[in-house]
């Protein structure tokens, strides 16, 4: 099992926004950079507007385990942030790893068939 390390820092998250790929739905916006490591880092940028801290941390953890159940599903040495939009707060699980998934495709975050670790 992989352990994705977490991004905390703010220069991080303004590289990512201005530098990296991004794609972008109703739900969630996905920002994507190579980061030249093996492993992959992850950030989850919730806004104040999706309601009150309960609701806050509740997307921010239904996030995190759609990106930790697809974990072995991605490519290796990408930093990656996950911004939540008020859409996010008001749907089920299912649909945000719909999205998250539909917007890794788009980046080229997803191993192709038969690509080992």
């Amino acid at each position: 099992m992989k352990k994705t390390v977490s991004l905390k820092e703010n220069h991080l998250f303004r590289r990512l926004y201005h530098k990296g790929k991004t794609a972008a739905d109703s739900r969630l916006a996905l920002y994507t950079r190579r980061n030249g490591g093996r492993g992959n880092r992850l950030g989850i940028t919730v806004s104040t507007k999706l309601g009150n801290a309960v609701v806050r941390n509740r997307t921010r953890r239904r996030l995190r385990e759609v990106y930790r159940l697809n974990e072995q599903a991605l490519v290796d040495g990408v930093d990656v942030v996950v911004v939540a939009r008020v859409r996010a707060a008001h749907c089920s699980y299912r649909q945000l790893e719909e999205s998250f998934l539909r917007l890794a495709g788009k980046l080229g975050l997803l191993r192709k068939e038969g690509q080992g670790e």
